[in-house]
């Protein structure tokens, strides 16, 4: 799952730049990167009493608390599939079931208004008897029986967890099977006796970022220690792995080595070689379908002769490409505001979702003697249509749709027929009179960037409405429209405007507009979100005395560079598990892995650019900010709390105002369990209210 700059960002460099020296050895904060310090903790409860006390007796706390978690816990919402073969399974947690049950039916069942459920592993049970918090965190499922499942469980929420070998027939862990103890693991089913297997194999065995280094293939009845190893990366790589793709027609064995994100090689096992598949490094692998490889690219690739554009999707036959040799056919091709969003497939088809202008649309591609046959699968409007559950062994798909307004609805598509609603989120809030409309804000550059606004009943456009403005903007991820039973509870009903931007770094408008803000051109992240500010307050929907901004994560180095860039633009800042940092912040957890989206701070070119966005590293203490409110998790394993807390403990020390709240698990989210997601949630709305009244 961040933002880069300009020849004014130079200038600032040039100007008033702390040398490396210093801020690599003078960070009187760098005692809090201690994750599990007993001093560190200290501070984190002592920080906690003060802004839980505060934020927990405001008159909005414990209403939006006791909503948030009857949506969270509402028997009413969509069972979410997953097609395992003809079965559906569902991962479900509610007030009964914290940590969550398992479960499953048939597709019969599942279709009626009150499927009947069993069972299949019960993790509150199982955390009982372990005397572990376990979080469920997903389980692989070897085809085509899927009898045999790797469980994936990890302590307090974060990404290392440990792995299980599960019988789904008998309902029990497989005596002897196998176990792998806890760590950060790339595991998968090669046959049934045999896993691909990345882990740490002990010292050396990991990439600087955390992640496994060496692929090995491990026999069932034998010691890890004897597990054979087929490839080994390099330490500066992101990771290794090995997978292989179980289709209704064959097996392929791949070995992929991730030098950096957005960069891979990819190599099939052919016997006992590896033969490397020659296709660009940059270019996003999306899998095999019959006898072609498909992939959709991130760059313009020319083969044959012949130029295929940034954002196509291309389906090359194997054997071809192994010769370097053969016929390219081109499966999707973008245009200025549509582009891919993601492949699936299903026995006899690819199924392809776009986005037009961050508007969802499916498409199905079915291969006959004469090519590639193209239909659409109608989408009940003009919202977000997401892919859902499929698999290679049916021509039966899920699909969802949902606007802002608009609970989500879920879809299904039987052999090919025209899709059927099967299951309907309620309404969580009073949608009546609320709006939903798209503009366009100019940023620095004169780039349009797109955004959503959602107005509630009785809205006018004075400058006074309280106001939540929401962006990512990296990774090439995209924001598309969403509905949010805590949102419209918590912000829409209560008569505040939501909006969401569009800006760069995003992957709506595909490889180029998550290009526009990666590394030295990253400061164009925060001239998006400022322009989309200016502009929804120039339209007075808002004012900057009534403007909140919010993010997450790499939205949360967004925002938490955002008000220290431009401290006037806002009053509230809600700074989500954030990256803060960006001096140390390759040396923390997976930090190393997310370089190529911001660059090497060991570097001093890139060092000039990283310090002039750096939250950690703008705060001045004769600056005047919106009072923040930072929260983090302790158990988060992929952004270090310590970006939070340091920035906390900067802030505080400059004499600057700011709230703060660590919650003990909840991993790289917003807590393990959902009374967690609530107070997460309450606390955060809590102070936007405070804050923006």
């Amino acid at each position: 799952m961040i933002v880069f700059m300009t020849g004014l960002a130079l200038a600032l460099v040039t100007s008033a730049a702390p040398s490396m020296a210093a801020e690599n050895g003078d960070d009187p904060f760098q005692w809090l990167e201690e994750v599990q310090g007993e001093k560190a903790l200290a501070w984190a409860k002592e920080k906690n009493a003060k802004s839980t006390a505060l934020l927990e007796a405001r008159p909005e706390y414990k209403p939006i608390y006791q909503r948030t978690l009857e949506i969270l816990d509402s028997k009413e919402r969509i069972p979410t599939p997953e097609l395992l073969g003809d079965t559906v399974y569902n991962f479900w947690k509610d007030e009964r079931n914290e940590r969550g049950l398992w479960r499953r039916t048939t597709l019969v069942s599942y279709r009626t208004a009150a499927p009947q459920w069993e069972t299949v592993l019960d993790v509150d049970a199982l955390a009982k008897a372990d005397g572990k918090s376990w979080v469920w965190k997903g389980a692989a499922c070897l085809p085509p029986a899927y009898a045999r499942c790797l469980i994936n469980l990890s302590p307090g929420g974060s990404d290392a967890s440990i792995r299980r070998e599960f019988d789904t027939v008998t309902k029990q862990f497989v005596p002897g099977g196998f176990t792998l103890p806890e760590a950060k693991s790339i595991l998968a089913w090669r046959d049934e006796d045999t896993l691909w297997v990345g882990t740490d194999f002990g010292p050396g065995s990991l990439t600087k970022s955390g992640y496994a280094r060496i692929v090995k293939l491990w026999k069932r009845g034998t010691p890890l220690s004897e597990a054979r190893t087929i490839f080994e990366g390099n330490t500066d790589d992101v990771a290794s792995l090995g997978t292989s793709e179980i289709l209704s027609d064959g097996r392929y064995d791949v070995v992929t080595r991730v030098p950096a994100i957005f960069r891979q090689e990819s190599y099939l096992l052919l016997g006992d070689r590896l033969v490397k598949l020659d296709v660009p490094e940059d270019c996003r692998p999306r899998g095999f379908f019959r006898d072609r490889y498909l992939l959709s690219l991130r760059s313009a690739w020319t083969v044959g002769g012949k130029t295929y554009r940034e954002g196509s999707l291309l389906a090359v036959r194997i054997d071809d490409l192994l010769r370097g040799t053969g016929r390219v056919d081109v499966l999707f091709e973008p245009s200025e505001r549509v582009s891919l969003a993601s492949v699936r497939r299903t026995r006899d088809r690819v199924i392809i979702q776009t986005l037009d202008n961050v508007r969802g649309h499916i498409t199905a591609l079915a291969l006959d003697g004469a090519g590639w046959k193209r239909s659409e699968v109608p989408t009940p409007a003009l919202g977000s249509a997401d892919l859902s559950s499929m698999n290679d062994l049916t021509e039966t798909f899920f699909f969802t749709y949902e606007d802002y307004s608009t609970p989500v609805s879920l879809w299904l598509s039987e052999n090919g027929g025209a899709p059927a609603k099967v299951k309907s989120m309620p309404a969580f809030f009073d949608a009546a009179g609320i709006k939903t409309e798209q503009l366009e804000a100019t940023s620095r550059d004169g780039t349009k960037i797109p955004y959503s606004v959602v107005t509630p009943r009785g809205f006018k456009a004075d400058g006074a409405a309280p106001t939540l403005l929401y962006a990512y903007g990296g990774f090439e991820q995209s924001m598309v429209p969403h509905y949010s039973g805590t949102v419209g509870s918590a912000w829409l009903s209560r008569g505040g405007v939501y909006v969401v931007a569009n800006i760069r770094g995003g992957g709506e408008f595909g490889p180029a507009w998550h290009k526009g803000a990666v590394k030295e051109k990253h400061i164009t992240n925060f001239e998006d979100f400022s322009a989309v500010a200016r502009d929804v307050i120039a339209r007075k929907i808002t004012s900057s005395r009534h403007l909140g901004i919010m993010g997450g994560s790499q939205g949360g180095l967004l925002v938490g560079g955002t008000f220290t860039l431009y401290p006037d633009l806002a009053r509230a800042v809600v700074v989500q598990v954030p990256l803060a940092d960006m001096r140390r912040y390759n040396r923390l957890l997976a930090g190393a892995s997310w370089m190529a989206e911001y660059g090497d701070p060991d570097k001093p070119e890139d060092w000039a650019y990283i310090q002039t966005w750096s939250p950690y590293h703008l705060l001045k203490k004769d600056a005047k900010y919106p009072t923040p409110f930072f929260w983090t998790n302790t158990k988060d394993d992929r952004v270090h709390p310590g970006h939070a807390r340091k920035m906390v403990a900067k802030m505080e020390a400059q004499g600057h105002p700011v709230y703060y709240f660590e919650n003990i698990e909840g991993g790289h989210g917003t807590g393990a369990v959902n009374k967690q997601t609530a107070m997460v949630n309450a606390l955060q709305y809590s102070y936007l209210w405070m804050m923006l009244r």
